[in-house]
């Protein structure tokens, strides 16, 4: 009986994201085998199937994400609004940081394993995005008059697309321009006061690339 090794299946998972980066999207299991000083077998005693392992890589990069802007983050803020554009910041941050993000919100996106792993994650965006709008809410930063789940959802989409273009585009818009610009879009969707939304950015503001 082959025994699960924790180090293995982590030099497979980044062994495979490599792969998958050089590869524009895509991997045979005999390179990542190859790269991962493993056996194939092993790779697919670990994640049963070539898609079962893309898979496994993108809910680690999701994962990543959390940590970096949502459940697991800790932002630096003096009040909600500031927060709140704080993860935004770092949202665009680990984006533009990570070498496998462009292929993720790219040729990715389209694979139907990708896709699951992307549905829950965005699913639980959505419940927990929902619940701090509701709590904003009751505590009078947010107006009572605005759906909490159906503009949470108008929220995360259109950051989303506006990350897409900005990954995928020709040039990056600066990260702290394109946070600023963002943020004026959320707060004028929340009706936040002017004062609000004019919040300045701490991202670091780096070189167009």
């Amino acid at each position: 009986m082959t025994v699960a090794n924790p180090a293995t299946r982590e030099r497979l998972l980044a062994a495979a994201q490599d792969e998958l980066i050089e590869g524009q999207g895509h991997l045979e299991m005999q390179a990542v085998a190859r790269r991962a000083q493993a056996s194939v077998g092993l790779a697919y005693h670990h994640f049963g199937s070539k898609a079962g392992l893309i898979a496994a890589v993108v809910e680690a990069f999701y994962e990543r994400l959390d940590q970096a802007a949502f459940g697991g983050a800790k932002l630096p803020a003096t009040g909600w609004a500031d927060r709140e554009k704080a993860r935004i910041g770092a949202y665009i941050a680990f984006h533009y940081e990570h070498p496998f993000a462009r292929l993720v919100v790219g040729p990715l996106s389209r694979a139907p394993e990708v896709l699951d792993v992307e549905t829950a994650f965005t699913a639980r965006q959505l419940a927990a995005g929902a619940r701090m709008l509701e709590a904003a809410q009751r505590d009078g930063i947010v107006a009572t008059g605005i759906d909490p789940h159906l503009t949470i959802a108008l929220m995360i989409g259109g950051i989303r697309q506006a990350l897409i273009g900005a990954l995928t585009g020709e040039r990056r818009p600066d990260p702290a321009d394109l946070t600023d610009d963002i943020w004026a879009f959320i707060a004028a969707a929340l009706r936040l006061p002017a004062e609000a939304s004019k919040v300045r950015s701490k991202a670091t503001r780096r070189s167009r690339r």
